[in-house]
């Protein structure tokens, strides 16, 4: 028979407790995440993950840090290795929006002082009031800045959870990419001189048209295009969103009366998308993905739509040969988060043949 305490006698001052041993592995954590996103979506509910960089302090003070951490977690709360070696910690604060994750890290500051690792605070939805409304809310890193009541407060930042997700490209991904540009460069370059030559002739302004896309996780780059509008179009958009035929914040409208006659032609032919080829080279875009939104439209996007910026935008996915404005906002998004739970190069390989199908017989939007 054991003696009552057989369970003490196993710890002995060689053994001592494992202050990380509170921790879910980072396997195991990165499955929690998922499972809380998935649930915020269903409930509508908010909730904020922070992360702890381990950073070069050692691992004695980290483990400080972390004994003062599991002292101040909810039942609610999960905390876990995180990062692709796992020295790192993330905690997920259920039911918490910014202003509790702030004061969940002030409390921790309080007890651990300068100690207190370098953290980060992502935020699930991570929606427009959050934002200050400005046209610039985020910076090329995809980091938010949020409002403040006192502006003589520390300036509070936060990211969107969907940067924790991001997919990097796989390497026969990003090898397509650079072969089929750059071949694609060098064979169209006749075509971009006449195209060139002709929008000067047809019309007053620039022959490219630049315009600030959200990308691989919010960050933000110029997307280059032909130029099919008269100058100054972009100041008529506002009086013409009632007339728009897609739902949602993007605009799509067939007969714009802002597109010159030669910008039909060039839209119709998907010709002046082909710029954006110059784009994929440089590793902004890839040939196969979501297409990339107007920042200020992306803005508007909210839940689990955001989860597109999880994978580097494209010129071509689901939606350009089966969508257009025949489907929903929504639909529109659903086929974008099909696509990038399961990219394969033959699936990559059938979109940029039914691309190709469907700009012959003038089907495609790009």
């Amino acid at each position: 028979m054991l003696p009552h305490n057989w369970f003490n006698q196993l710890r002995t001052p060689s053994q001592p407790a494992d202050p990380f041993g509170f921790l879910h592995p980072a396997g195991q954590f990165a499955r929690l995440l998922e499972t809380e996103r998935l649930r915020a979506d269903r409930s509508g509910d908010a909730f904020a993950v922070i992360v702890f960089r381990a950073g070069k302090e050692g691992t004695q003070a980290f483990a400080s840090f972390a004994k003062i951490l599991r002292g101040r977690l909810r039942t609610t709360d999960h905390a876990g290795r995180f990062g692709n070696d796992g020295r790192d910690v993330a905690v997920i604060l259920w039911d918490t929006d910014i202003e509790g994750a702030h004061r969940f890290a002030a409390a921790l500051r309080e007890k651990c002082g300068k100690s207190l690792p370098e953290h980060e605070i992502y935020l699930y939805p991570t929606d427009p009031p959050y934002f200050d409304d400005d046209d610039e809310p985020a910076d090329q890193s995809g980091r938010f800045v949020i409002r403040r009541d006192n502006l003589h407060d520390p300036l509070p930042q936060v990211k969107p959870l969907e940067t924790l997700f991001i997919k990097p490209l796989p390497w026969w991904k990003r090898a397509i990419d650079v072969f089929g540009a750059g071949i694609g460069l060098l064979a169209l370059s006749p075509l971009f001189v006449l195209t060139s030559v002709l929008i000067k002739l047809t019309s007053r302004g620039p022959v490219f048209f630049t315009q600030t896309r959200d990308g691989l996780g919010g960050r933000r780059f110029q997307i280059v295009k032909f130029r099919t509008m008269f100058v100054g179009a972009d100041a008529q958009k506002a009086a013409l969103r009632a007339r728009s035929e897609q739902d949602g914040p993007c605009f799509k409208m067939a007969d714009d009366p802002r597109i010159t006659p030669l910008g039909r032609y060039l839209r119709k032919s998907c010709i002046d998308e082909l710029p954006q080829l110059w784009n994929v080279l440089k590793g902004d875009m890839t040939l196969v993905g979501p297409r990339p939104l107007d920042s200020r439209e992306a803005r508007e996007i909210t839940g689990w739509g955001r989860r597109r910026m999880e994978v580097t935008p494209g010129l071509t996915c689901i939606w350009q040969v089966h969508g257009k404005s025949r489907v929903s906002f929504a639909e529109w998004m659903r086929m974008d988060i099909r696509y990038l739970t399961a990219r394969t190069f033959l699936r990559d390989l059938k979109l940029i043949v039914q691309t190709a199908i469907a700009v012959v017989l003038h089907k495609a939007s790009v």
